[in-house]
């Protein structure tokens, strides 16, 4: 069992804002988010819809960039990265998983596991040994050459948890991960999610507008209007300490 460190912060931000045009006014989607996130935490991320969910876990995994303040992941600070330097980041030190899966339709299950690795700048892995390893640890080794059609939601999105842990990243960033699942496939995600940071000692996000889903982590944090307006203990572990960026 891994054990969450409040020593060393994988996500931290400072005065994060991001001000997003639409027609003749400005939408102000956040509105200066602290906070700092620790290495083996799994946190749930809370709030209405509109409320800057989704634009946040976007700025923190560097698909989109912040109109002011800073954003530091694993240590490095990526708020001016150039786009090469950001691509790179992505590819090694964060795995996304979203709602829908966004897994390519004309390759195999082993397939899109296997594509992050071959894209990869440090070959730590071969591609097709990693990915089947990957899917047989959550139960697909019986699905490598199905390709999504041919696969349930819930396969579909425990093939997208492969394909985000190819590069064993130290972040997992989950945007509404059981939201298109029934209750037992999203049950079955959520706990291969907390196995993962159990045995791996990864860092998981879940973005949700589920309380029932984001109690089942360490800590809660709640995002109104684009503010974390209050954080609260989890269901899992001890709240942790913040960390000066």
């Amino acid at each position: 069992m891994y054990n969450a460190d409040s020593t060393r912060p994988v996500i931290q931000t400072r005065g994060v804002t991001r001000n997003l045009p639409l027609g003749s006014t400005v939408v102000h989607a956040l509105r200066g988010v602290d906070m700092d996130i620790f290495a083996g935490e799994l946190v749930g991320i809370i709030g209405p819809s509109g409320s800057g969910k989704s634009t946040l876990l976007g700025l923190i995994g560097g698909l989109d960039r912040p109109s002011s303040g800073e954003i530091a992941i694993d240590g490095v600070n990526i708020s001016r990265m150039g786009e090469d330097q950001l691509t790179e980041i992505r590819n090694e030190k964060i795995g996304f998983i979203f709602q829908f899966f966004n897994l390519i339709p004309t390759l195999t299950a082993l397939e899109n596991v296997m594509l992050p690795i071959q894209f990869a700048r440090k070959k730590s892995f071969k591609p097709e040994q990693r990915a089947r390893e990957l899917l047989k640890s959550l139960g697909l080794g019986d699905r490598l050459k199905h390709r999504p059609a041919e696969l349930s939601g819930g396969q579909q999105q425990r093939v997208a948890i492969a394909r985000a842990l190819a590069n064993n990243p130290p972040l997992l960033l989950c945007d509404e991960p059981t939201g298109n699942l029934d209750q037992e496939a999203g049950a079955l995600v959520l706990q291969t999610l907390r196995d993962i940071r159990a045995q791996n000692g990864t860092t998981v996000v879940i973005v949700t507008h589920d309380p029932n889903l984001a109690n089942q982590a360490d800590r809660v944090m709640t995002l109104v209007d684009g503010r974390i307006v209050n954080g609260h203990q989890g269901q899992q572990s001890p709240v942790m300490n913040a960390y000066p960026l």
